[in-house]
């Protein structure tokens, strides 16, 4: 196994849930485990949050193939996948009972067609997504009532569920998600007055679920604050959350040089005096960014040290004086030690970015372990 690791702490992924548990009770919860769970590893996530007594009542995903990679896994729960059914082998919704995001009339033409195809003898649970205001993915707001009382009277489906998505509910001031937050309501108000089915009725991403607590409805979504990060620096704390990854690596090798001589390609970084130089496998093909090129730390012995020359695809260095250190000591480059962390937030300050983009880059190649 190779030295660099991810560390996944699966605890922290439970206090993590509980913690939004509380918050959000009484609303379910839909977990969302897209793109891997966010690197974390969507089989080892979904499984250990159904090791729970309280587990979550719905999963998420982006994609068809993912949701199939889940049900492979064993996952029971229902799962809704959010990605527009247009270019899917729709029959695999029905193989592995999934649940399309429909909000196109063309969207259901393709559902009946495939049913009718498969001679598959159910009904279809689907769920509707709303644009409010994200302009992404989504039927008009304006035109929804009409969407989705049509669909009432299709007898091939069953609405499980409506939805739909914050733009900026991780910032200070959210008066636009407040509004998208008010042409929901608003729908959905119309809709029950008229006695139409609505299922579950979702909206609180990680962000609305900090700070839009009158967004819950009957589900919440948690992403990445599952995964022990808030979406952004503009939210309230009102929720513990616990860093699920950690990288870890170890020393691969030690070089002294002289003053003046350089570190790495380009000649980015030049000793000033007599140093040591220490080397780590793991680079820009393992998820660090070439732009954290002298503007990085680890932590090596308890002691932060800073990251010299440009870095690598496979490999990084480390400015390390004259302190003893030794082929094969352990290297944090994210995470904790007894008296130092670098935390997401810390690589999100460098490269201008979000926690997702940090845990998600992190590459297949890198080992996941699970500890508990």
């Amino acid at each position: 196994m190779r030295a660099s690791l991810a560390i996944i702490n699966l605890s922290n992924l439970k206090k993590n849930f509980s913690n939004i548990r509380k918050k959000v009770f009484p609303a379910k919860i839909m977990a969302v485990v897209k793109a891997d769970a966010y690197g974390h590893g969507v089989s080892e996530v979904a499984m250990s949050l159904n090791s729970l007594e309280k587990k979550p009542e719905y999963f998420a995903v982006a994609l068809l193939d993912e949701a199939i990679e889940l049900r492979k896994a064993g996952i029971k729960q229902p799962i809704l996948v959010f990605d527009s059914i247009a270019n899917s082998e729709i029959e695999n919704y029905f193989k592995y009972n999934l649940i399309p995001t429909v909000f196109t009339k063309n969207d259901i033409v393709l559902l009946k067609s495939s049913k009718q195809k498969t001679g598959f003898n159910k009904k279809i649970f689907i769920h509707v997504k709303v644009d409010t205001g994200m302009n992404r993915l989504g039927i008009n707001y304006n035109d929804a009532f009409e969407f989705i009382e049509y669909l009432s009277y299709q007898k091939e489906f069953i609405i499980d569920g409506i939805y739909t998505h914050f733009a900026t509910s991780d910032v200070y001031n959210n008066t636009f998600a407040k509004l998208q937050l008010k042409r929901f309501k608003e729908l959905i108000d119309r809709l029950r007055k008229k006695n139409i089915s609505t299922g579950m009725i979702h909206a609180a991403n990680s962000g609305a679920i900090i700070n839009m607590p009158d967004s819950y409805f009957d589900m919440v979504r948690p992403g990445i604050s599952l995964y022990g990060y808030y979406p952004s620096k503009r939210t309230n704390e009102s929720i513990d959350l616990f860093p699920v990854m950690s990288i870890v690596s170890k020393i691969a090798s030690v070089k002294r040089i002289r003053k003046g001589d350089t570190v790495s390609y380009s000649r980015k970084f030049k000793a000033s005096e007599s140093t040591n130089i220490a080397s780590v496998s793991f680079g820009y093909a393992d998820g660090y960014p070439r732009r954290m090129t002298n503007k990085s730390f680890a932590i090596i012995n308890e002691k932060i040290y800073k990251q010299v020359g440009v870095v690598t695809m496979d490999r990084i260095m480390f400015d390390v004086g004259n302190d003893k250190i030794n082929v094969g000591d352990e290297v944090i480059l994210l995470g904790k030690s007894k008296k130092h962390e670098i935390s997401g937030w810390d690589w999100c300050k460098i490269l201008n970015t979000i926690p997702y983009e940090i845990t998600c880059n992190i590459s297949k190649r890198v080992p996941r372990i699970y500890i508990d």
